[in-house]
This record gives structure tokens, sequence and C-alpha cells, in this order.
């Protein structure tokens, strides 16, 4: 029987992450086949084109098939990247808010396992046949943060993960996560990109893409209409400030005790956050793919204490 594979994946609203990609969630079905290879997932005898915008929101990910197909993407792009047979033994490390975890982790996890029956399929013209054996479900963010070792050794931190659609926090005392402080906002990046396009459009009768709003908010250079970036950067700083009050009127006071801040949202904090805001000790990690990478090393730790008795 094959090695096994362990791949962590973060199901985000609007990006599918693993440890070395990160995508967007749009997934486009064709009856025929597109003129390209080029992200294409052939399943079921049907083609998608993976990543092509974003898709509609989905609050329970399970009630479409969109988000498993992705799944097969991000498996098929990781085993390609490392070099893996395509043939192979899955062990999916995953994640899920801990607001609603408890409530969604047995439904979530069948979802993705599906028997752990062998499944055919093809990407970007390579044919894998990938057996899920095992799914290892875990609470969004809290893996990611296990790497920070200088703040977990603090009494109290925060923890806010900032995604697509959801902000979703917690508080860890002694590096236990407090259930009673979790709390999911609805205030992630596409309520923010949303605000100043709408902003853009307003003012300059301009519209504008979110690649393109994203580019700014980067710090890239661009050809973008100045107005629009002045714009762009404004109503990004008023969103900081709207999202560090919502965090505050949680319960979790930032300018008392030290908050990591992670997810697709962080790289914005860290060119908006200003030393006006009075946060006590901010720790921004601005790489997407963290909490996948942190999925993969718990079950890595996992498996290694199982091993050794």
């Amino acid at each position: 029987m094959s090695e096994t594979v362990i791949i962590g994946v973060d199901h985000g609203y609007a990006a599918m992450k693993s440890k070395n990609f990160s995508f967007p969630t749009g997934l486009v079905e064709y009856e025929h086949e597109p003129y390209t290879s080029k992200d294409v997932l052939e399943y079921g005898g049907k083609y998608y084109v993976v990543g092509s915008g974003r898709q509609p929101l989905q609050k329970d990910k399970t009630v479409t098939e969109d988000y498993y197909l992705l799944t097969l993407a991000a498996i098929a792009k990781e085993l390609a990247h490392r070099g893996a047979e395509p043939t192979a033994v899955v062990h999916l490390a995953a994640g899920l808010p801990l607001t609603s975890f408890g409530r969604d982790k047995k439904k979530f996890r069948a979802y993705l396992l599906r028997d752990g029956k062998p499944v055919p399929f093809r990407y970007e013209g390579i044919g894998y046949t990938v057996t899920i054996a095992e799914v290892s479900l875990f609470p969004q963010g809290y893996a990611a943060v296990l790497t920070q070792s200088e703040l977990l050794d603090e009494p109290s931190v925060i923890v806010a993960d900032i995604g697509g659609w959801t902000v979703d926090l917690m508080r860890l005392d002694n590096r236990v996560p407090n259930a009673a402080t979790c709390r999911s906002l609805e205030l992630g990046m596409i309520r923010c990109l949303d605000g100043i396009s709408e902003q853009i459009r307003r003012k300059l009768g301009l519209s504008m893409t979110a690649a393109q709003i994203e580019t700014v908010l980067r710090g890239e250079v661009t050809s973008i209409n100045e107005q629009a970036k002045e714009i762009i950067h404004r109503e990004a700083g008023a969103y900081v400030r709207q999202l560090l009050s919502a965090i505050t009127e949680s319960g979790l006071d930032a300018r008392a005790m030290p908050a990591i801040f992670l997810g697709g949202g962080a790289a914005l904090l860290k060119r908006h956050v200003g030393a006006t805001d009075g946060l006590f000790r901010p720790l921004i990690l601005d790489d997407v793919c963290l909490n996948a990478k942190g999925y993969e090393r718990l079950v890595g730790q996992l498996s290694r204490s199982v091993g050794g008795g």
C-alpha cells in the first residue's frame, strides 16, 4: 500500500489554501472539454475550471459538491508539487471555526471522506486516483498560532483569523482556547472589498474588480487611477478601525493583551494599523497558507505521538 500523504486544506469562502498554494474558490462547469487544460478538473464526466472568481457565499459548505471538487483540485496541486505519485492515499487535514466546530465536525468529515473509497479524476490533463483514508479536523486559527511560541507564553492571547466572509475570534488562556470567548463576525475581506468597490463607483463612476483593489492593498506597482487608489486606502483604513472596534465590542481588548492576526486580511492590517490604534502587542501573520500548514503539523505531531506509544 502507498505511503500516506498528509495534505492540509483550508476551505475559505474566498480562497482555498493548501501548504503551497492559494487559489480563488470559483468553479465553472462545462459539459465539454475546455480549450485549455490549465486549472481544469475532470470529474464524473464533467469539466470544471477552477479558480475563476469566487464562490457565491455558502455558509454550509456541504450543501453542494463545489467544495469537494475544490478539495480534489487542492490535493492534485499538492501531489504534483511534491512529486508524489498520482495514485495516492491521503490523510486530509482541515479546519472549522471553533464557534461551529462541535456542530459541523461530523457532517464536514463525512463530506470530505466519502467512505474512504478511491476517487478517480483528472487535473490539468493528469489522471489521479486518490483515496482519502482519513480526515482530521481542527479549529481554524488555533493550529496556525501554535508556531508563535513567544506569544503563547503569555497568559492570555487574542487570535483573529480574518477570512473571506468571517473574522473568527478566540482567546487563548495558557495556550488553551477559551470556548466562551469565541465569536464569528461577518466582517471578512469580501465585505471590505465590496465596500471599497461601491465607494469607487459612487465617487468616480468606475467599476473596479476585486483583483485590482487587492493589488493596491498589497502595495504592488499598478497603473490604477490615483484617485481610486486614495479611496481604496482611505476605505481600507476605515475597515480596519471598524474591525478593531468590533473585536473590542466582542469582549476581546487588543489594547490590553497581545493579539495574533492571520488569514487573508492580515496583510491589510500590516499596512493600515497605525500607532494611533493603540494595540498592545500585535503580531500580524500574512502567510495565507498558515492554517493549512498548521493542520499538517498537528497531524504529524499526533502521528508521532501515537507511533511513540
